[in-house]
């Protein structure tokens, strides 16, 4: 059988501060700017979580959707939404949390458990004109 991707997007709420310790205020603020908030900004994110595999025989699938879903929002979403990436997030701890950083540690969660197929991209939407994608490398 061929190798299909299949894709499920799913949304969430999040904080965060990008800022760096080992940096002064100004340096921070000079290269984070507004994302430098002492008290914090948030995003609605978009998750697109991409699996790519053989189409079984007998389901059709390459992977089941719903059983997607519900691993990724056990795995990410769940520990992610309404939360601050900065004290919340267990996967985050000791990390900036721009979104590459996110996005690569989510990857970090998520690729372990996915299957059938694998984990062949994530695509993390910060705004509707910004996203990061991963592809494991």
């Amino acid at each position: 059988m061929p190798d299909v991707t299949v894709v499920r997007r799913l949304r969430f709420n999040a904080a965060h501060r990008v800022h760096n310790p080992a940096l002064s205020p100004e340096e921070n603020a000079r290269l984070f700017g507004k994302c430098n908030n002492p008290n914090w900004h948030g995003h609605n994110y978009t998750l697109e979580v991409h699996v790519t595999g053989p189409v079984d025989p007998v389901t059709g699938y390459v992977v089941d959707l719903g059983q997607l879903r519900d691993l990724v929002e056990r795995l990410v979403v769940n520990e992610a939404d309404h939360r601050n990436f900065n004290v919340d997030v267990p996967f985050m701890a000791g990390i900036n949390p721009t979104s590459e950083n996110i996005v690569v540690a989510m990857w970090r969660v998520l690729a372990p458990a996915i299957q059938p197929g694998r984990l062949s991209r994530l695509r993390l939407w910060e705004t509707e004109n910004n996203y990061v994608e991963y592809e494991g490398r």
